[in-house]
């Protein structure tokens, strides 16, 4: 398939003039129309260009397709649906310039599309060309404020035990093998009694209900799963064959789930692996299903779940007056009512157990090369550490407004004695004094976790006779010990947990809760929370295609003159808010 990048061609005389009639007066213009006068050929095709081929039979614009597709995600369709929208929707065919008999193509196209954007690694492209247009715009700009919070997103895999992933590993190794080399199947397994075995899904909800049965059907699990390896590493067994993706990804399972060793006898013996006795792999390396090897299972309080984590980056704004905002030149005069709309800057995907904290530099990054970086970033406390308020400031010149979590020391934690921020801590002289006015006699640099520390000493001879040692320590060495950071994240830290208790701050950072009603609206209409699609790149690729396609439906909210972060509240929720009155 080739692409040759032309300019998308005017609306259909036809189709335009139906869309006028059935549109005048006071009904809305709906998305698609509106997004076609607005920003016109808003998806180039020469963007694409790199994941098409010069030569070959012509095919669909990829830029048209990117469209369809941020379409589809705005009205939660599937292939199917928004293909047929393509053929039947004038709307759609408005806004990507098709005539009225235009028979639009098949919905295998758009998956094959996804596919070669992955390919190619133009995953953010449709992000990164709407967010040029609207600061051309005007409607973003570096600077100001912008809020990043991350939420749960379960793959679209089933959610497997253990006895299942073995079972489903071999059952997916040997179809794949059965797909690539049938005659070499025959002759290494004895296929009827593999096939009573493995010629259907391994039903889960049928396991055997006793212990020592499940126990008894793993370890057969793991035996024809060797005995597959086995075979297939074989010198006389092609060597093509260890490459194939079920094949690696058996062998992975096996790793993680068996232990296989040779008894005194010769015999050997395969059992399942216990985390206590024999120790599993970390959970950012641990399978969890044959089919998406990039979907891990991990846990946030009381919630469980085996995918993927999004984090969501967003502009906002305090409210202002709206002579304010019109004077200051923020908004078009015929929207001097309304404030900017608050729009998506940037997706961040990963599997699910990659911590908050690790993903605020590349979101910064990222932010970075938009050329979009806040002044202000509002974040929860997951995201928070005082080597990150440090390096925000000075690497990118952000401000950090995030609550920092308490000091948990056993005397901070019980509120009783002297806990760290208690102790003056005199870099120059290399010494703590404590509340008492006694000093420290070590001060030892070291690492811990690869992480730059002081542990600060004091003498038990000061400390076993002093009145006060019961509310500073109850070591049995009789003595405190203090560890540090180094003197910058130190004093950042200390500010930011006395910032935190002021009524000022507390005020001030209310403006982070209004992402949560970003991932509401981004979950209820695209459906962010559930993977559509195996693997994280693809994931990746819908959360890009979703965020949008929300930034195109608050945009047209805007420009529709609808107020923002505006919900509906209950007859309970309003009597609630007036006895509050």
């Amino acid at each position: 398939m080739s692409v040759q990048p032309q300019p998308w061609p005017e609306p259909d005389p036809q189709v335009a003039a139906a869309i006028r009639a059935m549109y005048s007066g006071r009904r809305e213009i709906p998305l698609a129309v509106r997004v076609r006068d607005r920003f016109g050929e808003l998806f180039a095709d020469d963007q694409f260009a790199a994941a098409f081929g010069q030569r070959g039979k012509p095919g669909w614009s990829p830029g048209r397709l990117a469209l369809v597709t941020v379409l589809q995600k705005a009205g939660n369709l599937t292939d199917r649906q928004a293909a047929e929208a393509v053929r039947t929707d004038l709307t759609w065919k408005y806004a990507l310039g098709l005539e009225l008999e235009d028979p639009g193509f098949d919905h295998s196209v758009l998956s094959e599309f996804r596919s070669r954007v992955i390919e190619h690694g133009l995953e953010e492209k449709v992000l990164d060309l709407l967010l040029a247009q609207l600061v051309q715009q005007g409607l973003l700009e570096s600077g100001g404020k912008q809020r990043t919070d991350s939420t749960h997103v379960i793959s679209a895999v089933r959610d497997l035990s253990q006895l299942d992933l073995a079972g489903g590993a071999v059952r997916a190794a040997l179809e794949a093998l059965v797909c690539a080399a049938p005659q070499w199947v025959e002759q290494v397994i004895d296929v009827p009694s593999w096939s009573r075995r493995y010629g259907d899904r391994i039903p889960g909800w049928h396991a055997p209900t006793s212990k020592a049965q499940r126990t008894r059907l793993a370890v057969d699990y793991g035996r024809d799963g060797f005995a597959l390896l086995t075979a297939v590493h074989a010198p006389a067994s092609p060597a093509w064959l260890r490459e194939l993706p079920a094949v690696q990804v058996l062998r992975r399972v096996l790793v993680q789930s068996y232990t296989r060793t040779v008894a005194g006898s010769g015999r050997e013996v395969v059992k399942r692996r216990e985390a206590e006795g024999d120790g599993l792999p970390p959970g950012h390396l641990r399978l969890t299903s044959p089919y998406d090897t990039d979907a891990r299972r991990s846990v946030k309080g009381d919630l469980w779940w085996n995918g993927f984590k999004i984090h969501i980056s967003e502009t906002c704004q305090s409210p202002e007056p709206a002579s304010a905002c019109t004077n200051a030149g923020l908004v078009p005069r015929e929207h001097s009512h309304a404030p900017r709309p608050n729009l998506v800057t940037n997706i961040a995907t990963t599997d699910a157990t990659v911590p908050d904290n690790a993903m605020l530099d590349p979101i910064h990054q990222a932010l970075r090369r938009r050329g979009l970086l806040p002044g202000e970033h509002y974040l929860d406390s997951g995201y928070a550490s005082a080597e990150l308020i440090v390096g925000s400031l000075k690497r990118f010149g952000i401000t950090l407004i995030t609550p920092m979590l308490r000091d948990l020391s056993r005397q901070a934690r019980a509120n009783e004695g002297f806990a760290t921020h208690d102790f003056r801590i005199d870099w120059q002289g290399r010494q703590a004094i404590c509340p008492a006015g006694q000093t420290s006699t070590t001060w030892s640099p070291c690492r811990q976790a690869g992480v730059a520390k002081t542990v600060v000493t004091f003498s038990p001879r000061t400390c076993s006779p002093c009145p006060q040692r019961p509310q500073c320590t109850t070591s049995k060495l009789q003595r405190r010990q203090l560890t540090l950071q180094p003197q910058e994240m130190h004093e950042a830290l200390h500010d930011a947990r006395a910032r935190q208790e002021t009524e000022e701050w507390k005020h001030k950072y209310m403006l982070r809760a209004g992402v949560e009603g970003t991932i509401h609206q981004a979950t209820a209409v695209t459906g962010i929370r559930r993977a559509r699609y195996h693997g994280l790149r693809k994931t990746h690729l819908d959360h890009i295609y979703s965020a949008v396609a929300l930034n195109l439906i608050r945009l047209d909210a805007w420009w529709n003159g609808h107020p923002l972060d505006r919900t509906r509240s209950s007859h309970l929720a309003r009597l609630e808010l007036a006895l509050a009155s």
